[in-house]
């Protein structure tokens, strides 16, 4: 199974001490935790896109192109880009371009987003979301697969014999993953080919046995996870639980289902903590409930001070990867 390491990027005090780093001192601590990742033995990292919230990366891709820099076999994912947001002419462009620079390690995440602000300030109605995405999600397709290409839409103006530079070094193009956990969009990946991303929500996992079931009903397409993640020798789940109740607290609004949180309750279902064994029993009990192919591991949350968390990512790749189901 492959490994990734998730980073959404909250920008969060300690709970402990009240303390934050500087937006600066944020970001580069994010791409150390990618570096380290490598060094690990993780697969891949994921960066999510987010604005005018307190989880503060909103261009993915050039963090991604520092730590390409930085590392030689990562697989470099955003997590994910908000694609009807986005000009796709952009992405099929600003996706290569970190492909040619990564010499072939690119990936994308493509979905609609949690925040009704965020789809008003970039001028998107409600009633527009699903389908600009599916069109957006049929031209980004067509621009990394096809030369001079003609195409008429909806939500974008036509496009008349254009070729978007440079050419992705990976063919047809790389890995693009939908990310979703409703019926509605895991049967458009289905109906499009895709991999199912599943989202980096508070809850359980077991949700999503159904939307699991269907997509994969006469298609054998991959399927991933996100899951926060907390591994340390003892005392992890105590020594966790105040930063995941910050990030909880926190990321709700988006990412719960509508209802208050029990933490004690979430580290027992989505939020998996533990010593190394532990943690790759729950891990694998989780890829084998859902057929999982990747599973994204989120452990930067809530001020979790950075030395911790480069702890907690290099115990992930000595002790608990290699447990993990293949």
């Amino acid at each position: 199974m492959d490994v990734y390491l998730l980073i959404l990027g909250d920008h969060l005090p300690d709970p402990r001490t009240g303390q934050s780093l500087s937006q600066p001192d944020r970001i580069q601590a994010m791409v150390e935790q990618a570096v380290v990742a490598e060094q690990a033995g993780f697969t891949g990292v994921a960066i999510g896109e987010h604005h005018f919230t307190r989880y503060i990366v909103s261009a993915p891709e050039l963090l991604l192109a520092t730590i390409a820099a930085r590392t030689s076999t990562l697989r470099l994912s955003t997590g994910v880009t908000l694609l009807a947001h986005r000009d796709p002419v952009r992405v099929a462009e600003e996706l290569a371009t970190l492909d040619v620079l990564s010499n072939g390690r690119a990936e994308l995440i493509v979905a609609r987003g949690v925040s009704t602000e965020t789809d008003l300030a970039f001028g998107i109605s409600p009633s527009d979301l699903r389908p600009r995405f599916h069109e957006y999600l049929r031209l980004l397709l067509k621009l990394l697969r096809e030369e001079n290409v003609t195409w008429n839409g909806t939500f974008r103006s036509p496009l008349q014999n254009v070729t978007t530079t440079p050419r992705p070094i990976q063919t047809p193009h790389p890995t693009l993953w939908v990310g979703s956990g409703s019926a509605n969009s895991a049967d458009f990946a289905a109906e499009l080919g895709m991999p199912l991303m599943l989202p980096s929500t508070l809850r359980d996992p077991s949700v999503y046995v159904d939307v699991v079931a269907n997509y994969r009903r006469g298609t054998p397409g991959r399927v991933a996870l996100p899951s926060h993640v907390f591994v340390a020798e003892s005392d992890a789940c105590q020594r966790w639980k105040p930063y995941l109740e910050a990030y909880a607290a926190f990321a709700s609004p988006w990412r719960g289902d509508g209802t208050s949180i029990d933490v004690d309750k979430l580290m027992e279902g989505a939020a998996i903590c533990g010593d190394p064994t532990e943690v790759a029993d729950r891990l694998n009990a989780q890829q084998k409930l859902l057929g999982l192919d990747a599973h994204l591991v989120l452990i930067d949350i809530g001020g979790l001070p950075p030395d911790e968390v480069l702890t907690a990512i290099r115990l992930f790749g000595e002790k608990v990867i290699p447990q993990l189901a293949s």
